[in-house]
């Protein structure tokens, strides 16, 4: 191991450009102009209407939509990527049109 294997090693790269990012960050924090204590500037503002703080409930619905939907495209692409040519590759247009029609179900769902 000669010392340009260990000046290029990952790990030590990594560390020099999180100290560069550090280092930005600190001289943008410095540069910055002062916040000014008024009255209404930190509170939400939106056309002149105050708003009314509320509690918002998160759900995993939209997550598990969006989850699944991915995991059917990423291993539509790996089955399509890892099919051989020939005569087999009509199966993988039939396997195209059962994707899509998993992808239709998914999207015009009620």
């Amino acid at each position: 191991m000669n010392a340009s294997d260990v000046l290029l090693s990952p790990p030590l790269v990594f560390l020099v450009f999180l100290g560069l990012a550090a280092v930005i960050y600190a001289l943008g924090a410095r540069m910055a102009p002062r916040l000014k204590k008024e009255g209404g500037k930190l509170t939400t503002y939106a056309c002149g209407e105050d708003l009314p703080g509320f509690k918002f409930q998160w759900g995993y619905r939209l997550f598990f939509f969006i989850a699944l939907f991915f995991t059917i495209m990423h291993v539509a692409a790996l089955v399509m990527a890892t099919i051989p040519s020939g005569k087999i590759a009509v199966f993988g247009l039939i396997y195209l049109a059962m994707i899509f029609l998993s992808i239709m179900a998914l999207v015009t769902r009620s």
